[in-house]
């Protein structure tokens, strides 16, 4: 079937009273999952192979920078970050590298030698804590923070290293305070701003407010300068997503995510559930077909396990064993229709992302599932078979596994 006729059996209300038009602009993707990410208290930093291959991956899904890493935390990370860039241009893999500083020139002084080695300039993301709260904590002075960017910007600008500057807890930082410290950093030459909610405060209200806030800035201070602006969210109230999304609306040209959403407490916002969406809304064409491979690996390097129900690429996403869902997707794939069987019970299309519906037997079945998997396991699902089959199902706490039901068929 084709998408045109699809549309014709499916009305859509996310589009019938839409505001925010597509943006005409590319969007970006930071992937931070090499660096936030492996800040989450529960993972296991990977072997520097792992994530070579994690690289490619992103690579592959149109991700357009990765986050290598923290060259201050130690020589182990410099080791890593050096090779994950000897990779990028070895491989003339299409994303670019940036590393995270403190706004400090002791800080950012190795990368200079690391880009060299690696053959390409860094992006430097200087970072700096800018909410009342944090500088009280601190005990840290505007005009200390303002001089701290200062000589760490000018020193980067002086190495010709590209830099984006990074306000820590922006979401509950005051403008003024704000106005002082991007002022100055778009003075000594930074190219991207990231605004972040670093602790998962905002709102989507809050984004965009904050968002267009920055946009006036920019046009104010250097209308001309090509500045670009960041989002980097958290995801402590479960907003991470749609924070990204309104992020976008307002005018961001980068998002921040990691894979699975791992990183510091809750995490950040998710990658692959970001571009999910993005790619359903029809503003992003980007090839995702290796995304589910993408979290898999992600899992099985970092030593989490995806749960059973997130959306897209945990284990139950696309399977159903309940009888009337299973019978319209069954005929739906009877009709030889995938894009039929993908939507008639799916919000998204598992076709999409390399995956596929999957029909199960248990004790909510009726006899269509049970005979659709038969015969997909190339049995004949003969009534007696079909009855019996239908009646472990019905007796068993949970879902046949595949061998439950071959040792039905082979007695």
């Amino acid at each position: 079937m084709s998408g045109t006729a699809l549309d014709e059996l499916i009305y859509d209300w996310n589009v019938a009273d839409v505001h925010a038009a597509p943006p005409k602009r590319k969007i970006e993707f930071d992937d931070e999952t090499l660096r936030d990410g492996l800040q989450s208290p529960a993972v296991t930093n990977p072997s520097i192979e792992t994530k070579i291959e994690l690289l490619h991956l992103m690579d592959a899904i149109g991700i357009d920078t990765a986050n290598l890493g923290l060259p201050g935390a130690g020589p182990f990370h410099m080791k890593h970050i050096e090779a994950l860039a000897k990779e990028i241009s070895t491989a003339k893999l299409s994303i670019g590298a940036n590393v995270a500083c403190r706004t400090v020139v002791s800080d950012v002084e190795p990368v200079v030698e690391l880009a060299q080695k690696a053959g390409f300039p860094f992006e430097i993301c200087t970072f700096i804590g800018s909410s009342r709260i944090r500088s009280f904590t601190e005990d840290w002075s505007i005009d200390r923070m303002l001089k701290a960017t200062e000589d760490c910007l000018s020193y980067c600008r002086d190495e010709g290293l590209p830099v984006m500057y990074v306000t820590e807890d922006t979401t509950r930082a005051h403008p003024e305070t704000l106005e002082k410290l991007y002022g100055m950093a778009i003075d000594l030459g930074a190219k991207r701003l990231c605004f972040c909610d670093t602790v998962g405060h905002s709102t989507p209200d809050g984004v965009r407010a904050l968002i267009h806030w920055a946009r006036k800035l920019v046009r104010r201070r250097a209308p001309d300068a090509g500045v670009k602006i960041d989002w980097h969210g958290h995801m402590d109230r479960g907003l991470g997503i749609m924070n990204s999304i309104a992020a976008i609306e307002a005018g961001a040209d980068r998002v921040h995510g990691s894979a699975l959403g791992i990183g510091e407490r809750s995490g950040n916002a998710p990658m692959d559930l970001t571009l999910v969406n993005l790619k359903l809304m029809g503003w992003i064409d980007n090839d995702l077909s290796k995304l589910g491979e993408y979290c898999r690996k992600t899992a099985e390097a970092v030593g989490v396990t995806i749960p059973h129900n997130y959306p897209v690429f945990g284990k139950d996403a696309f399977e159903t064993a309940t009888g009337v869902h299973a019978a319209a997707v069954v005929k739906a794939l009877r009709k030889g229709d995938v894009p039929l069987a993908d939507s008639v019970y799916s919000g998204v299309p598992a076709r999409l992302f390399g995956l596929e519906q999957k029909i199960r037997v248990g004790p909510m079945s009726g006899r269509s599932n049970v005979a659709f998997w038969l015969e997909q396991h190339g049995h004949e699902a003969s009534e007696e078979l079909v009855e019996k089959v239908l009646e472990a199902g019905k007796n068993s706490p949970r879902l046949l596994e595949d061998e439950e039901i071959e040792a039905i068929v082979s007695r």
